[in-house]
C-alpha cells in the first residue's frame, strides 16, 4: 500500500478472512452440489445439529450471521422441510427452531463429508500444530469479544 510500511498480504486480519473464506468455500462446494445448500443454510443446520433447538436470536449469536441472513436461511430450510418451528414457552414472541427428521438425516450425511474435508485441508499440519491453532483461534475470539464489550 502506498505510503505505508505494511502490505495487505502481511495484515493478519486480511489473511485470516481470506483463509477462512477459502476453507468455507471449499467445504461448501460439496454440500452445495450434492444437497443444494448455501453456506448460511449449512451453518444453521450445523449449529442446530450440534446444539439442538435454538431461538433465532440464539442462532444469530452462535453463527455470527446477521438477523436477516439467519431469517432467510431458516425460511429456506423450513420451506424444504429440513427445519421446523415450535412455540417457545419461555418467550411467546419467539420460536424454537430445530431440524426435522429429514434435516437430521441430511445433517448426518453432510457432517462426515465436512469432517473428511477438514482432515484433507489440515493434513499439512501436525496434530500439535492443529491443537495450537485451535488454542490460538480461541484466544483471538476471546480477545475480539473483550474489545467488543458486553453489548454484543
Amino acid at each position: 500500500m502506498p505510503g505505508t510500511d505494511t502490505r495487505l498480504a502481511d495484515f493478519i486480519p486480511y489473511r485470516l478472512a481470506i483463509t477462512s473464506n477459502t476453507v468455507s468455500g471449499l467445504i461448501a462446494d460439496d454440500y452445495r452440489l450434492q444437497f443444494g445448500l448455501k453456506i448460511p443454510e449449512w451453518r444453521i443446520m450445523a449449529v442446530l445439529g450440534d446444539a439442538g433447538p435454538l431461538t433465532q436470536r440464539q442462532l444469530v449469536r452462535a453463527t455470527l450471521m446477521d438477523k436477516v441472513a439467519v431469517n432467510r436461511a431458516s425460511k429456506v430450510l423450513e420451506d424444504r422441510g429440513l427445519l421446523q418451528r415450535s412455540p417457545n414457552d419461555a418467550d411467546g414472541r419467539s420460536h424454537h427452531l430445530e431440524l426435522t427428521i429429514a434435516g437430521k438425516d441430511m445433517h448426518g450425511k453432510i457432517w462426515p463429508q465436512a469432517v473428511e474435508m477438514e482432515e484433507r485441508i489440515f493434513a499439512c499440519l501436525s496434530q500439535r500444530e492443529k491443537e495450537k491453532l485451535r488454542t490460538m483461534l480461541d484466544k483471538l475470539l476471546e480477545s475480539v469479544r473483550s474489545i467488543e464489550g458486553p453489548s454484543k
